[in-house]
This record gives structure tokens, C-alpha cells and sequence, in this order.
């Protein structure tokens, strides 16, 4: 009979609870590197509150030294930096003055003008003129007139020719002194033949000693080129044709107020430089001026003068008024529509050009100031 295995011993089973690793060297050197990963973890654990408790005794236990406040730094703009350019201000120039490129400006409108007035003022140099304009900081205009085309200047009455009193005496004598035709048709009996006019002298006739153009109680003469008649009167004639004196082609509007000038003579105009963006704006400006006009002539409908409606819109870059931001002013609803229809009711206003684009983005917000005179 064959008797079992005896157990094993208490020794034997408690060291085979803790043999766990692998008889693989690869495998046991994995598990060894794992349980000492989760060991080191486990003491870190334990051993990181009471570090930070110690540290903080540690730091009351000490002074406070300079290092340890704190400071707010605010870093000054650098002083050799160089400044930035104010913005281009657009101005209305003065059609009338003559092209001159300006040495230096930051405004630029529709052509080159340098600054210039009629009367100098030796100690000023301003970039504007000298004027006596409305109170309002936003008008830029130095001229005013109108949009029409300039109209020909009035030409004076003609003179009443002198006429002088003759006496019988003296009218028979002139008449004597004309003389008269005194002109003979002959024509002979062959039908083939070539007539001709001869001149008879008259009984008694004397020779002219003063010869006289014409008569003088004759009328004007009038005659005709391609269809257009027109007047010959040597006594009187006609002065040339001109132009009326000082016509400026701009907008109607208040004048800028500007204290200072300049000591440069000529026309009154501004220093500023030409570029595509200030023509688009100077076209847009009249267009919308002309049209306001417009409306307020047709509608017959006049504001109290003085009043200002100020009309805020953007506007995009193909020149489409696409919304209307704001609209303030007095003088009730018809003086606020008139304004706002005079800047929509020509849009479309044309693509912008690509520096335009570069300045403004893809659209601008623009305000307009409209006054009722």
C-alpha cells in the first residue's frame, strides 16, 4: 500500500506565498522594475505634506529681506523711438488754383495745391488760409460757388447812336451829294443775243468831291451762318464774350474758420497732395450735393436756415451705401429724408481703387453734415 505524500511544511507554504517573480530573467527583471516604480510613488506620497509644513516653518522662522517683495513694472515708451505720423485729413482744395506739388503735408484732396491767400500774413505758416468761415471744426471747404457750368459774363447795353437835327436845307444838300444809279438796261431783238446794263448820266450831274459809305440812316445789317443769325452794327459794336469774373466750380458750403495763414500770395488754395482717394471723395461730394439739391427743389420743401442734419453711413468697397447708421438734426422728417436720399439715390459710386482698399478695408464708416441756408 502506498501511503501519500506527507504536506508540507508551514515554512515551505509561507515562502511559496511570496515567490512571485517569473524563473524568465527578462520577465523578472520587468516585474522587479515595476514593484519599485509603485514603492518609490508610495513614499512620496507620504513624505510630501510633511515637506511643505516644514518648509513653511522654515520661511516664518526667517526675515524678510528686499528680495522677497514684490514690485508692479510698467515699461516707459522708448524716448529715441520715432513718433507716428498723424492721419491723412482729406480737404475741399480750390479748383481754380494753379497744380503745385507741396513740400510736406498730411492733407490730401482732390489735386496739388500749395497754400496760399490773396492778402500774405508775414508771420504764419499755417497749411490752410486765412478765413472767416462757419464756427463748425469739421468744414474743410475754402471756396464756395456752383456746380453749373460757368455762364457767360453780362454784356453791357449798347450806347444810343447821337443822332443830330437837319434843317431841310441841309437834308436836301446831302441827298444831292449821293449819287444815284442812273444804270440803262438794253436788250436787242435777237433772243440769242447778250444784253447789257449801261450807265446813263444824269442831266446836270456833278462830280462828288466827298465819297459816302452808304447811308447813314440805313438799318443793321443782319445776315446768316449755318442757321445762326447775328448782328452787324459798325456803329456799335459788340464786346467779346467772356467768362463771369471770380466763378469757382465747387459745391455750395460754409467756408472753414481758420485764424492763421500764410505768407505765400496767390490764389486762396491749401497745402495739400493729390491722390486717387481724395478725387473718389471729391466726385462723391459733389454727386451727393447736386443730388440734395435736387430733391429739395422738386420736393419744395425748405428747412428754417441754419439748420444742420448730420447723416452717419458706411459705405463698402464697391461703393455701396449699405447701411445707414444714425441720422440726428432738427428741422423734422422731410429735412432728414432729403439728406439721406441725396447720398443713396446715386449709389452705386464706383469700385474703390486698391490704395483706397489699403487705407479703408472693405468698408468705411463716413459722416456727412448737411446745412439749410
Amino acid at each position: 500500500m502506498i501511503s501519500p505524500p506527507a504536506p508540507p511544511s508551514k515554512l515551505v507554504r509561507r515562502r511559496s506565498r511570496w515567490v512571485r517573480l517569473s524563473a524568465n530573467p527578462d520577465a523578472r527583471s520587468v516585474q522587479i522594475a515595476v514593484i519599485a516604480t509603485v514603492v518609490v510613488h508610495l513614499l512620496l506620497l507620504w513624505l510630501a505634506p510633511r515637506m511643505e509644513s516644514f518648509v513653511g516653518r522654515q520661511d516664518m522662522s526667517r526675515t524678510q529681506t528686499e528680495a522677497d517683495r514684490t514690485f508692479e513694472l510698467q515699461l516707459a515708451p522708448d524716448a529715441f523711438a520715432p513718433p507716428k505720423p498723424p492721419p491723412l485729413k482729406f480737404v475741399e482744395s480750390n479748383p481754380n488754383a494753379p497744380e503745385n506739388i507741396p513740400d510736406k503735408t498730411n492733407n490730401f484732396a482732390a489735386q496739388n495745391q500749395q497754400v496760399a491767400q490773396e492778402k500774405p500774413a508775414p508771420d504764419h505758416k499755417s497749411d490752410a488760409p486765412a478765413l472767416k468761415g462757419d464756427k463748425d471744426p469739421d468744414a474743410t471747404a475754402i471756396v464756395t460757388g456752383q456746380m453749373a457750368e460757368p455762364t457767360l459774363a453780362a454784356q453791357p447795353a449798347p450806347k444810343p447812336a447821337q443822332t443830330k437835327t437837319e434843317t431841310p436845307a441841309e437834308a436836301a444838300a446831302r441827298k444831292a451829294l449821293i449819287p444815284l444809279p442812273g444804270v440803262e438796261k438794253i436788250v436787242g431783238d435777237n433772243p440769242e443775243g447778250i444784253g447789257s446794263d449801261l450807265a446813263k448820266a444824269a442831266p446836270n450831274a456833278t462830280a462828288v468831291p466827298n465819297q459816302i459809305e452808304g447811308d447813314v440812316n440805313a438799318k443793321a445789317d443782319k445776315g446768316a451762318t449755318h442757321g445762326l443769325y447775328y448782328t452787324v452794327d459798325a456803329a456799335h459794336p459788340q464786346q467779346r464774350p467772356a467768362l463771369a469774373a471770380n466763378v469757382v466750380k465747387a459745391r455750395q458750403s460754409p467756408l472753414k474758420n481758420s485764424e492763421f495763414g500764410t505768407d505765400n500770395i496767390g490764389a486762396v488754395a491749401y497745402d495739400a497732395k493729390w491722390s486717387s482717394y481724395g478725387q473718389y471723395l471729391q466726385k462723391f461730394i459733389d454727386t451727393v450735393q447736386v443730388q440734395w439739391e435736387r430733391i429739395l427743389y422738386q420736393s419744395n420743401i425748405y428747412p428754417t436756415a441754419g439748420t444742420k442734419v448730420t447723416v452717419v453711413f458706411r459705405m463698402n468697397s464697391d461703393g455701396k451705401i449699405y447701411e445707414i447708421v444714425k441720422v440726428e438734426g432738427p428741422g423734422g422728417r422731410a429735412a432728414q429724408d432729403a439728406c439721406v436720399s441725396g447720398i443713396t439715390a446715386r449709389d452705386p459710386y464706383g469700385l474703390w481703387t486698391d490704395d483706397m482698399i489699403s487705407v479703408l478695408g472693405k468698408s468705411q464708416e463716413f459722416t456727412f453734415t448737411f446745412t439749410y441756408d
